[in-house]
């Protein structure tokens, strides 16, 4: 089965696990899901991922740890801002806070992924990718 939006996608299948309290969900591999995964990473959001060989379909995947606290998922709630039919772009004076500074918006600049911490730190705008809680 083809996807067309591979981040949402993979935004999709966290929020489906967590929902069902599972500790670990697949995603096949790109290099855009695992730039968004090590954002989510250093941000403290998920426990780990790894990449895995698949043997019987020849292509690798991902293995994402996903974070509990208390018996809650870390992440509250993770969305998708920024759609194929519909770019959301922001300057980083124009970007706004994730409630209150509480959570992330997650950018792709020209230097790559990041969260708006790192893109409010080298002054850069860019597409806003996803908002997480």
């Amino acid at each position: 089965m083809s996807v067309v939006d591979s981040i949402s996608d993979l935004i999709t299948r966290i929020r489906n696990a967590q929902m069902a309290r599972k500790s670990t969900v697949d995603a096949p591999m790109s290099k855009g899901r695992e730039a968004l995964l090590k954002v989510l990473l250093d941000e403290g959001y998920i426990r780990g991922y790894t990449i895995v060989d698949c043997p019987e379909t020849g292509f690798k995947k991902l293995c994402v740890e996903l974070k509990y606290f208390e018996g809650k998922p870390v992440i509250c709630e993770i969305k998708r801002v920024s759609k194929p039919g519909r770019r959301v772009y922001s300057s980083i004076k124009d970007l706004q806070f994730v409630k209150n500074g509480l959570g992330i918006n997650i950018l792709s600049t020209d230097r790559g992924i990041m969260s708006d911490v790192e893109a409010r730190k080298l002054h850069l705008g860019g597409e806003i990718v996803c908002s997480v809680f």
